[in-house]
């Protein structure tokens, strides 16, 4: 392994802490309705548990409103079910074919639980940069003991880990920003 295959798995890796900080975060919820918060519901369809968008249509009726169309009308109450079996708090209503799911207002007390949540992410995000981080520094040292690269190059290596570790950073602190100011927005 050479220096630039190093640095290319590490901005590789971070990229996918990133993108992996960005679902965690679609799972907060906000005062606003999104259908990405039912992503984690399964539903029984004839035995075996499929996630709720594989067995229904999910759309937005409107802003704080989830609209429901299964695609059999014996998975109403399956996914009615689901949804309130979900650690999710949501209340659905099932309407003719359709299964209307209100999203409840928030109070400031549960807004401030939920930023802790959102930072808490983030943290977590930024531990596991800062992992690979470490774990690219010790492979360029690798090479160096091993003769495969000079010092000079290891100190230019770790240079731009770094650039690259704060840049990722940087933008783990936008989206938990961006994050916080969704939630906190009435």
């Amino acid at each position: 392994m050479d220096l630039q295959t190093i640095k290319e798995q590490v901005d590789a890796k971070m990229e996918g802490s990133i993108a992996s900080l960005k679902n965690n975060l679609t799972k907060v919820r906000t005062g606003r309705a999104n259908p990405a918060l039912l992503d984690t519901v399964h539903v029984d369809y004839y035995g075996s548990m499929l996630p709720l968008s594989q067995v229904a249509n999910l759309s937005l009726i409107d802003a704080r409103t989830i609209g429901i169309q299964p695609w059999e009308k014996n998975m109403g109450p399956k996914i009615e079910k689901a949804i309130r079996e979900s650690d999710l708090g949501l209340n659905p209503a099932s309407m003719g074919d359709l299964i209307r799911v209100p999203m409840p207002m928030m109070t400031e007390e549960r807004r401030r639980e939920l930023t802790k949540v959102v930072r808490n992410e983030g943290e977590a995000a930024k531990i596991a940069i800062r992992n690979v981080r470490r774990d690219a520094n010790e492979a360029v040292k690798k090479l160096v003991k091993d003769k495969l690269a000079s010092e000079d190059d290891q100190k230019r290596s770790e240079a731009d880990i770094q650039k690259l570790t704060d840049r990722h950073i940087a933008d783990v602190d936008r989206l938990v920003a961006s994050k916080e100011q969704d939630i906190m927005a009435v």
